[in-house]
């Protein structure tokens, strides 16, 4: 059984977001969602372009006008979006993943991690580490791996935990998802490829990150971060129109209750566009397609507490709602 969202009285910025939405017993269909919480199929307005999200965003240039005029004609029947399920935004065809971007995350961690013999006090440790994630945000390119669609699920779905998996964690991140394909572009013309952006908790198993029978090889990203239902996005997908600056949002996530994470995108290393270019740099980025920009500060592995049957995290970016998931154990034979 799912944990329901919050009534809210606008649950994003601007005048429409999208969604992925499903009556009970029906099939998923993309719609239009006002800040009132009022629902617009987008099948009949839309036609083909309307089957579904992807196909929405494939055409995302002659459907982002469109949609606008739709969220403005007041006369177009609309229904409560409390009479839906809401799913995931969207059936993404690739996910690239970041780690390491955010400033005050990474420090910490260069902090836990003292090298054995190093008794410098902590704040020389630190002044250190600030000075490295400067010349990385001049000099290095950002981290990014891949991660598989299958992980993804929906805002308010329950978050199966594996049984093997012994140290599971949460990690709230910022996800641009693109509407033109993107291949090669510069960090200048990045965000005129990003339709919009969502929410995703991208959950990491930290006892399998590491590969300790070949430790030489590295991370283990498969194992690690891409169980079934290891990905909650959305709720929605908010047009890039309506977020004034994704450098400057706050993201939020709450365990039972407690805030855990509590940080802007300013502290990322590299910001949105960095991403996406350097993603484009080798892949060829598709409509649909989810660039995750990396998890602030305060994960599970900071505080000495890991995710476990019956937690409830509910996770918030600015201006693009919020999602609410709770963990439940894996049943096994």
């Amino acid at each position: 059984m799912s944990v329901k969202p919050e009534a809210a009285s606008a649950l994003f910025a601007g005048p429409f977001a999208l969604a992925t939405l499903s009556a009970p017993g029906g099939t998923a269909f993309p719609a239009l969602v006002t800040p009132d919480a009022q629902v617009l199929d987008l099948r009949p307005a839309l036609g083909d372009s309307g089957r579904s999200m992807r196909a929405l965003l494939d055409d995302w240039e002659s459907a982002a006008p469109r949609l606008a005029a739709l969220a403005g004609d007041g006369a177009l029947a609309r229904r409560p979006l409390a009479e839906f399920r809401v799913h995931a935004p969207v059936e993404p065809r690739q996910v690239f993943q970041s780690g390491a971007n955010y400033r005050q995350h990474v420090i910490d961690l260069h902090v836990a991690h003292r090298a054995p013999g190093d008794e410098r006090p902590e704040e020389e440790r630190r002044a250190e580490a600030a000075e490295i994630m400067d010349r990385r945000a001049a000099e290095d390119l950002p981290y990014v791996f891949i991660g598989l669609p299958s992980a993804i699920t929906g805002p308010y779905d329950d978050v199966v935990l594996p049984y093997w998996a012994d140290k599971p964690d949460w990690e709230l991140e910022l996800a641009a998802v693109i509407g033109r394909p993107a291949h090669r572009v510069s960090v200048e013309e990045a965000l005129g490829h990003v339709a919009g952006y969502t929410i995703a908790n991208d959950l990491t198993d930290r006892a399998t990150v590491f590969r300790r029978d070949m430790p030489q090889i590295g991370t283990d990203w498969l194992r690690s971060k891409n169980a079934p239902g290891f990905t909650p996005l959305g709720p929605w997908i908010v047009p890039a129109g309506s977020v004034a600056d994704p450098g400057d949002l706050r993201l939020t996530l709450k365990l039972n209750g407690e805030t855990m994470q509590d940080e802007s995108t300013k502290d990322m290393i590299f910001d949105v566009a960095r991403m996406v270019s350097h993603a484009s740099r080798t892949a060829r980025l598709l409509p649909g397609d989810l660039v995750l920009t990396g998890s602030p500060a305060g994960n599970g592995m900071h505080w000495g507490r890991l995710l476990r049957d019956g937690d409830v995290m509910d996770a918030a970016i600015t201006g693009l709602g919020a999602q609410r998931t709770r963990c439940v154990a894996e049943v096994t034979e």
